[in-house]
């Protein structure tokens, strides 16, 4: 019987498919680029949590920091090769980013990878149910063997992610492609331990972002990670909160943090007529709409707090049309269908799917009067800044990250609550629907803070000055030999 070809191995024949250089073209691309990392040991991994195709991720996905990344770069005269890890080619194979023309090089699993994912799922497929290779939680009643086997499910995450990185591979993909650095996605992954190893062996300099995720499984990554950060070049922090944990946790000097924001390509995120965009999603003029657009991870991004709030906000105005728009699905789409169906709330509209066309969103946040973000945990949430470019304020719980969108509150465009606090996150919200003038005012000072604080051509000249800083002075010294 035929083996069913993957969905990555597919997408080598499409269109996006750039055909694999041969390995004698060492210098093929002579002009110096920053090679940009993911931090799952495999995107396969990342591409099945939110149900889209690699075809999809090359030809459509523009919503993440990385993309971002990779569009300041750009505005700043720096070239991006984004590295991922695949368990489903055989070979180094490379592929284009449409949306941003960037080179995306797929490389296959270390060998020793397939046989670690193989042991652990029968080892754990006993204990973990059939989604043991996931690393759900272990299904133990007797206490004792339960936290051995989580100890040992948590080393596995550590283990697998660094058995995952094919480094000699890498290695010999950075030269051709003449990277000059290395940036990765986490600090708290141990794929940023794997890439200072490779650096150093490489003697190219290892940077690496903050983008909310602190995933330090086991203690084998402790002491590993302590001699990453004395060793990288620089990390790359949005948030005065990250930076002084960060700071107090390792230890490391100020000179080896800068702090800058992610960006978000403002050209793409504009306001458009709110009669038009409610037109097309049969919202009436005179109604008054909320709206939030994220992952559906119910404790973290904070949507029972929303729910709540809404009823609040409901119940005070009986005779005002409201509408709450919520667009995005998630690990917790099931749950979160209960909720809303459990509680009966009015004017709720939720767009239950992975949108990766920014033109759907960009309507929904038009057709809006005010943004909301009642996340209790982010790392620097993208989708408020998307917000405001679109001339929203925004009604925001205090999570990581939002101080710093925000500073200076109204100034700024916004306003600030408690995390998780719904009667604080009604009350911000109400006043906001209520008063129309000042909802205006708002997002004018929301769209000026996201020009002035966010667009590529800023950001990608902070992110060029750092990440480049060696090269340019390798350059130097050669030149003056």
């Amino acid at each position: 019987m035929m083996k069913k070809r993957s969905t990555l191995e597919q997408t080598e024949q499409s269109d996006i498919h750039e055909p694999t250089v041969r390995l004698s073209d060492a210098n093929s691309s002579p002009e110096p680029a920053i090679a940009l990392l993911h931090c799952y040991d495999l995107i396969d991994d990342f591409l099945d949590s939110i149900n889209i195709s690699f075809e999809t991720f090359c030809k459509e996905f523009v919503g993440s920091w990385m993309f971002g990344y990779v569009n300041a770069l750009k505005q700043s005269g720096v070239r991006t090769v984004l590295f991922c890890i695949s368990a489903r080619i055989d070979q180094p194979s490379r592929f284009i980013h449409l949306p941003t023309g960037t080179k995306i090089c797929v490389l296959p699993a270390a060998k020793i990878y397939h046989a670690y994912r193989a042991v652990r799922r029968k080892s754990l497929n006993a204990y973990g149910g059939s989604e043991a290779p996931s690393f759900k939680d272990i299904q133990d009643e007797n206490q004792t063997r339960h936290s051995f086997l989580t100890i040992i499910k948590e080393l596995a995450k550590s283990l697998g992610t660094y058995l995952s990185t094919p480094l000699a591979v890498l290695a010999r993909e950075l030269e051709r492609e003449n990277c000059q650095a290395i940036l990765c996605q986490e600090y708290e992954y141990a794929r940023f331990d794997t890439c200072v190893l490779l650096g150093q062996l490489m003697r190219l300099p290892v940077f690496a972002t903050f983008q909310g995720s602190a995933q330090t499984h086991s203690f084998v990554e402790v002491p590993l990670r302590y001699l990453s950060f004395r060793l990288c070049t620089s990390v790359i922090i949005p948030t005065k909160t990250e930076i002084e944990r960060v700071r107090a946790r390792y230890g490391i000097s100020s000179s080896k943090i800068a702090q800058i924001f992610n960006p978000l390509d403002l050209a793409s995120w504009q306001a458009i007529d709110r009669s038009k965009a409610r037109a097309e999603l049969d919202i009436p003029l005179d109604a008054k709409v909320v709206v939030w657009h994220g992952r559906v991870e119910i404790e973290r991004k904070g949507l029972d707090i929303l729910l709540k709030a809404w009823k609040q906000i409901c119940d005070s105005r009986p005779d005002k049309d409201l509408r709450l728009l919520l667009v995005g699905t998630g690990s917790d789409a099931n749950q979160f269908r209960q909720h809303l169906s459990t509680m009966q709330l009015k004017g709720v509209q939720w767009l239950n799917e992975f949108v990766s066309d920014r033109t759907i969103i960009q309507q929904y946040l038009c057709a809006a009067d005010v943004y909301t973000l009642p996340s209790r945990q982010e790392g620097f949430p993208v989708a408020p800044i998307e917000a405001m470019s679109c001339g929203l304020p925004v009604v925001a719980a205090d999570a990581p990250g939002v101080p710093d969108i925000l500073a200076g509150d109204e100034a700024a465009g916004g306003i600030v609550v408690p995390r998780g606090d719904a009667t604080a996150l009604a009350s911000a919200i109400g006043r906001v629907l209520d008063d129309e003038a000042w909802s205006r005012e708002l997002g004018q000072h929301a769209r000026y803070r996201a020009e002035s604080c966010f667009s590529p051509e800023v950001i990608g000249q902070q992110l060029r000055n750092v990440l480049l800083t060696q090269y340019r002075q390798r350059s130097n010294s050669t030149n003056f030999s």
